[in-house]
């Protein structure tokens, strides 16, 4: 477990985006202090009864008055919070700080010294208006059904289609927690012919854009989303086939080919993905993926990347991960032996078939946790690593 850090980290978000499960995960790994607005305040607030306000607290005619109120006893016990502990997670919708001006500057001043980030959980309104009716809280009834306005101030975006583990790794990474190198693991002796790199998750972080899709077709289709969890890192086609009766498999599969393709718009890079990948020689690199030609390249641009020369898609191999074939092909294209290959994963079934090709394995997590990937080593991202290209082939060696 990391020491407290001397940091006050917001974490905002409409009702139904998971800002409440998201700052408790956050606030356990960093072990600082939760300040949730609805807790310092709610209760209170709802015990006092709609006739003291004239009808619910959060639609009354004194809401203003009351949410200035709310927010200064967020701030008082923030600012206790820094005092004793140093660093503080608090939770609020924050809607006026996030516009800027004054209440910002009243929430930076209350936490003060310690540097104050904010976290902007976004999404697809749908997905939060599921989430309400699935839970049915009462003051959900109450809350206006406003579009929220963009950020004016700085924040860190975290996509509210990400599990919480999902959303808990790439925040951590951007407050500094990092999981560190091994620099004498096995890898480091080693000397390869090439680097096999999977696409989603390891070189374009496409994870957020993959479960939207996914969660559309399935609510579409009635299939359970553990369902769609249990056969992650496969081909569109095989987890079709398992889930849907074969009359629905070729109308399953162009609508979740819409699905994704139509998504795959200003996809960010893994962090460190665009750097190790260019440092490597285009002959001694290929991209083997689950996905399908068109789906893959669009992705890869909308990341800012040029497809490879050897690029192994779905569409190009009969059996798809967990089966060896595609890392066999991609080694064959590139005329080199599969055990003299380091395959970059994110997905169990993307190491099982880099395992059962005889390939050595890195795997990032961001995906699953680093307990869920049996690799030769695990990293929380690709610049925690450097290649250099010797006249014996690439060796590995942790970034400085």
């Amino acid at each position: 477990m990391p020491e407290p850090i001397a940091v006050a980290v917001a974490v905002a978000g409409v009702a139904g985006s998971g800002k409440t499960t998201l700052g408790r995960a956050l606030a356990t790994a960093l072990r600082l202090p939760l300040v949730d607005l609805d807790a310092v305040t709610t209760s209170l607030l709802d015990a006092l009864g709609t006739e003291v306000f004239g009808g619910h607290w959060l639609t009354s005619p004194h809401a203003p008055t009351i949410r200035e109120g709310r927010y200064a006893a967020l701030r008082a016990v923030a600012a206790d919070a820094i005092a004793t502990a140093g660093g503080v997670v608090l939770v609020a919708p924050f809607t006026a700080e996030l516009a800027g001006g004054e209440a910002w500057q009243l929430l930076q001043d209350a936490v003060a010294p310690a540097s104050l980030r904010m976290v902007h959980l976004e999404g697809a309104a749908e997905l939060f208006a599921a989430r309400r009716a699935a839970r049915g809280e009462a003051r959900d009834d109450h809350r206006p059904d406003v579009p929220p306005a963009a950020p004016a101030i700085p924040v860190t975006r975290i996509d509210a289609e990400l599990s919480t583990d999902q959303q808990l790794h790439r925040l951590l990474i951007e407050l500094g927690v990092r999981r560190e190198v091994d620099p004498e693991a096995e890898l480091f002796t080693r000397t390869f012919d090439a680097v096999l790199f999977d696409l989603d998750g390891t070189l374009v972080d496409s994870t957020a854009s993959v479960v939207r899709s996914w969660r559309r077709w399935s609510e579409h289709y009635g299939v359970s989303a553990e369902a769609l969890h249990e056969n992650h890192g496969q081909p569109a086609r095989t987890l079709i086939s398992r889930l849907l009766p074969p009359d629905l498999h070729a109308e399953g599969l162009a609508r979740i080919t819409e699905f994704e393709t139509t998504d795959a718009v200003d996809l960010p890079p893994v962090r460190g993905a665009r750097e190790f990948f260019d440092s490597i020689p285009e002959s001694r690199r290929a991209i083997v993926t689950s996905g399908t030609t068109p789906l893959a390249t669009a992705r890869l641009r909308a990341a800012g990347f040029t497809p490879p020369e050897v690029f192994v898609t779905a569409d190009e191999v009969t059996h798809g991960k967990p089966h060896p074939e595609p890392f066999l092909a991609a080694a064959e294209r590139l005329g080199v032996d599969p055990d003299r290959c380091l395959v970059v994963e994110d997905a169990a079934a993307g190491v099982a078939a880099a395992r059962a090709a005889g390939c050595h394995v890195i795997a990032l997590t961001g995906t699953l946790a680093a307990d869920d990937l049996h690799a030769d080593l695990v990293l929380d991202g690709l610049d925690g690593i450097a290649v250099d290209v010797t006249p014996e082939g690439l060796r590995l060696r942790p970034a400085p």
